[in-house]
């Protein structure tokens, strides 16, 4: 493996080494990002980074949380649990960077006594897959179609994590509703690509930012961090572009109605 080593940014160090989940820093979402990011690391969150020393460069992170103050619909109290993990470019994924991260949570939450470390996963191209958390001795228990597992590997004995109810949720949103936390910069800028379109084609649209943990594990979808709703059913559960929003509001929605 080419030579890399673990960073633990906080807001100390945050401007030198920055989690920016490879967007372009000259974009809105950017910004977003790391001022989010100040705000939770107040709340126990935690990103360890690999940081290239020969390319002097961010090429993976691992973004993770106290179970209590997990931005996923969850109940994951006395457990770490995993936002998100990255390795790029390329030519850095399958030579067990991954796996090193995640080994790294599961240190840190046996020497802090946690119950163990969860992570939902999903074959979908915007989260973690479940063949590496398997590898490091992960189980699915409990799993919510079309692809999502909430895997666990247990340290001790304790209370299972689980999922909440997002179904229970949806049954509140009448017509057309946008629900999103800024837990992803990818996000941010497709709630800003989106409300160009809702402009334009004045469309009501509410839309409603997650802004606490205990928000988003009540939110109306599993990844939690985007959701579009209309009547009380999910459309899409992660970020769009806008030609696939303008797609939905003239095919989806009207077959609904």
């Amino acid at each position: 493996m080419a030579p890399v080593k673990i960073i633990d940014v906080d807001e100390k160090n945050l401007s030198k080494y920055p989690a920016k989940c490879f967007l372009n820093p000259k974009h809105e979402g950017y910004k977003i990002k790391q001022d989010w990011l100040k705000q939770n690391f107040k709340n126990g969150l935690r990103v360890k980074q690999l940081f290239s020393e020969e390319e002097n460069k961010n090429v993976g992170f691992i973004e993770y949380t106290e179970g209590e103050h997990a931005w996923r619909a969850v109940n994951a109290r006395d457990y770490f649990f995993i936002h998100c993990l990255w390795i790029s470019p390329n030519s850095y994924k399958n030579k067990g960077y991954g796996s090193t991260l995640v080994k790294e949570v599961l240190r840190e939450a046996k020497e802090m006594g946690k119950n163990g470390v969860a992570v939902i996963t999903s074959e979908g191209s915007f989260m973690a897959g479940k063949d590496l958390f398997e590898k490091n001795g992960f189980t699915s228990v409990a799993t919510v179609p079309p692809s999502f597992h909430l895997m666990v590997k247990t340290l001790k004995k304790g209370t299972m994590p689980t999922f909440n109810d997002p179904q229970k949720q949806l049954k509140k949103f009448k017509g057309i509703n946008i629900v999103y936390s800024n837990q992803c910069p990818w996000v941010s800028r497709s709630i800003n690509e989106l409300g160009s379109v809702i402009k334009e084609q004045g469309l009501d649209v509410k839309i409603t930012e997650l802004k606490t943990p205990k928000e988003a594990q009540n939110a109306p979808s599993i990844y939690a961090t985007f959701s579009l709703i209309y009547n009380g059913q999910l459309l899409e559960d992660h970020y769009i572009s806008a030609k696939r929003f303008e797609n939905i509001i003239k095919k989806e929605i009207k077959k609904i109605v």
